[in-house]
C-alpha cells in the first residue's frame, strides 16, 4: 500500500456517518437472529445455537463490509483521477470549467470565471507524481478494521443478557431494551451532525429499525 499525496491526508478514518452506519448495520444483523427466537420453544442449547449463529454471521458480514470498503475507496479514487485528467486534458478552458462545475455541484454558483481558471490551472501544473493514485493506504486499512470492529462489537450488547439472564423471555425483552437504546443514540447522534432535532431524529430511528427489522424476519431475513 501506499500513500496518496493529493487527498485524504489528515482526514479521520471514518467520519461520524459511516461510523453510525456500521454500528446500525451490525445491529440489523444480530437482531435478526434474536427477533426470531422464539422464547416458548427454547431452551439454552437453542439459545447457545442463537449466539453462535449471531456473532458468526456480524463477524462474516463485518469482513465483508470492510473489503466492500476498501473496494470504493479504490474505485472513488479511480474516478477522482480519470476527472483530473479530463481537466488537464480538455482542449478548450470552458470545458475543464465545466468538469469542475460538476463536482463542486452548487457551490459552484459561489466562484467566478477566473476562480475556476485559478482551479485549472493549478491542476495541469500538478506533477505527475503528485496525481490522486488509485492505491490503498495504511489509513484505508485501518479504516476497513474499523468498519470490521463497529459490524463486529455492535453485536455485543444486545446479546449480552441471554448470556447472563437464564429466562429467555427476560432475556429477549431485555436485549430489545439495548436494541432501542442503541437505536435511539444512533438517531440522536445522525440527528446532532445533520442538525436536526436529535430526540425527534432519535426516535425517528427506533421507528424505522423496528419497521426494518419486522420485514426483514418476515421475509425470512
Amino acid at each position: 500500500m501506499t500513500d496518496d499525496p493529493i487527498a485524504e491526508s489528515g482526514r479521520r478514518v471514518l467520519d461520524p456517518i459511516d461510523r453510525i452506519s456500521e454500528v446500525l448495520f451490525g445491529l440489523f444483523m444480530v437482531l435478526t437472529f434474536t427477533g426470531t427466537l422464539s422464547v416458548l420453544h427454547s431452551g439454552r442449547d437453542e439459545v447457545r445455537s442463537m449466539l453462535v449463529a449471531a456473532i458468526g454471521c456480524n463477524i462474516a458480514w463485518g469482513f465483508v463490509d470492510a473489503v466492500m470498503f476498501l473496494l470504493r475507496t479504490l474505485v472513488t479514487r479511480g474516478h477522482r483521477l480519470r476527472l483530473v485528467r479530463a481537466v488537464r486534458d480538455a482542449p478548450q478552458a470552458d470545458q475543464a470549467h465545466r468538469l469542475i462545475t460538476d463536482v463542486l455541484g452548487p457551490l459552484a454558483d459561489a466562484l467566478d470565471p477566473s476562480e475556476f481558471e485559478r482551479v485549472r490551472r493549478w491542476l495541469a501544473a500538478q506533477p505527475a507524481h503528485a496525481l490522486p493514485k488509485v492505491a490503498l493506504t495504511w489509513i484505508d486499512a485501518r479504516a476497513a478494521l474499523a468498519v470490521f470492529l463497529l459490524v463486529f462489537l455492535s453485536t455485543f450488547p444486545v446479546v449480552l443478557p441471554f448470556l447472563f439472564i437464564a429466562d429467555p423471555a427476560t432475556a429477549k425483552r431485555a436485549s430489545a431494551a439495548v436494541a432501542i437504546a442503541m437505536l435511539f443514540a444512533c438517531g440522536y447522534s445522525w440527528g446532532r451532525h445533520a442538525g436536526l432535532k436529535a430526540w425527534r431524529t432519535g426516535v425517528v430511528m427506533v421507528t424505522l429499525g423496528i419497521a426494518v427489522e419486522l420485514v426483514v424476519i418476515a421475509l425470512g431475513g
